[in-house]
C-alpha cells in the first residue's frame, strides 16, 4: 500500500465508509476510525445496515470526512470484514483512546444491551 494514500487520514476524526448493495447502489456513513499498521478500524451497531452490507458484499470505498460525512479528500477502494477476538479487543482500546465520548458510548451500550461489531478495512 502506498503509504502516500493514508496521509489525509492520519489525524482525522471521521472517515466517510462507503458500502455497497447488493444492486451495486454505494450508501455513504461518517464513522469514528482509528488507522493501526495501515488498517482501518470503526464499530457500529451489530444489527445496521451497513454490517449486513459488508457481509454482503466487503467492497467498501473511504474518504476523509467530517462529522456530517461531508468529505474532504479522495476516496479509496477497500476491502472490510466483520472481526472478534483478541483482534476487536484491541480495536476497540484504540478507539478508546482516540475518543473520549466513545467510552460514554460503551456504557450506554451496556445498559442499552445492544450489540456492536468492529469492522476492519483494509486498503
Amino acid at each position: 500500500m502506498n503509504t502516500d494514500k493514508l496521509a489525509p487520514f492520519r489525524d482525522g476524526k471521521y472517515i466517510c465508509l462507503e458500502t455497497f448493495k447488493k444492486d451495486g447502489t454505494g450508501v455513504k456513513t461518517p464513522v469514528w476510525y482509528v488507522l493501526h499498521d495501515g488498517k482501518f478500524y470503526a464499530y457500529t451497531e451489530a444489527d445496521s445496515w451497513k454490517v449486513k452490507r459488508i457481509r454482503n458484499n466487503p467492497r467498501v470505498r473511504i474518504a476523509p470526512c467530517d462529522m456530517r460525512g461531508n468529505v474532504k479528500g479522495d476516496f479509496i477502494e477497500g476491502h472490510a470484514q466483520i472481526i472478534t477476538g483478541d483482534e476487536e479487543k484491541m480495536a476497540n482500546q484504540l478507539l478508546d483512546q482516540k475518543y473520549f465520548l466513545k467510552k460514554i458510548f460503551n456504557l450506554m451500550t451496556k445498559l442499552n444491551r445492544h450489540k456492536r461489531a468492529m469492522i476492519r478495512i483494509e486498503v
